[in-house]
């Protein structure tokens, strides 16, 4: 489990811990290591890890699994939100947002994949966003990410069903964690045309920080139960929020595509 020091990644654990299963939990620090096994010795197995660094990830997982033992379930859950408009905000930017919820994802993946595929048992949770599914002016960066991971895992489902894995893109809508706090990377702003059109969303999102309606520990009870189903959901929602938005999002692509379907269908060969 990624990212286990607050946060889902925090919830996701203890929940995990409390039902008597082991945990194997990536840090960033030696201190929030140690922090960490506190919560359960012999079950809470701290481990620093960077996931964007690539190439430690697969030994730093099998010296851990040869100590511990395989990894039946992982949660990707290690991540963080970028907000800035797309023209104001440094390519960089996007580069890391990019490196962390994607590529270190698909890193950790690779990393347990042969594993469970040689066992033919396991499962990958990737923990999406409801911006994984609809957009909001701000944070285009984030929902690139998101909709990169939610393309992954959908695709990752199909390769490996065959070998008794199973994939679930958890997207949640607003929870209370840090994700609109101190753990949100914000550009600086200084274009005042994008001003309408960010500012009310900004604002938005800073006043409810705090607020959300989802619980993270409730959210952590869902997981415990999709993880021990035979036939869990590929893509999952958490939140009323999510739900609502997602589906207002689908009614009107499916709009969109009954407006333009005779154009779609004219560009066959005759």
């Amino acid at each position: 489990m990624t990212g286990v020091n607050s946060g889902f990644g925090r919830a996701f654990a203890e929940a995990a811990l409390a039902a008597g299963n082991a945990v194997i939990g990536t840090v960033r620090s030696e201190a929030a290591k140690a922090e960490f096994e506190k919560l359960h010795a012999g079950l809470a197995h701290g481990v620093v890890l960077e996931v964007t660094d690539f190439a430690s990830i697969e030994p730093i997982v099998r010296g851990v699994t040869e100590r511990v033992g395989p990894v039946d379930v992982l949660v990707n859950n290690a991540g963080y939100g970028h907000e800035g408009t797309l023209e104001e905000s440094p390519l960089d930017e996007l580069i890391r947002q990019f490196n962390v919820n994607v590529f270190g994802a698909v890193a950790m993946i690779k990393a347990v994949l042969p594993s469970m595929r040689v066992r033919r048992t396991g499962h990958i949770v990737n923990i999406t966003s409801m911006a994984g599914f609809v957009t909001f002016p701000g944070i285009s960066y984030y929902s690139g990410s998101k909709f990169a991971l939610e393309g992954i895992s959908e695709t990752l489902d199909k390769e490996v069903r065959g070998f008794g894995i199973k994939v679930t893109a958890v997207a949640p809508g607003a929870f209370r964690t840090d994700w609109a706090g101190r753990s949100m990377v914000r550009t600086e702003r200084r274009i005042d045309d994008y001003n309408p059109v960010f500012d009310p969303v900004r604002r938005a999102r800073m006043a409810k920080d705090g607020r959300q309606a989802g619980d993270p520990a409730r959210a952590a009870q869902v997981l415990l139960d999709i993880v021990g189903m035979d036939k869990p959901p590929v893509h999952l929602l958490l939140g009323n929020d999510a739900l609502s938005v997602v589906r207002d999002k689908l009614s009107v692509l499916s709009t969109e595509i009954d407006k333009w379907e005779a154009v779609s269908k004219s560009t066959d060969f005759s």
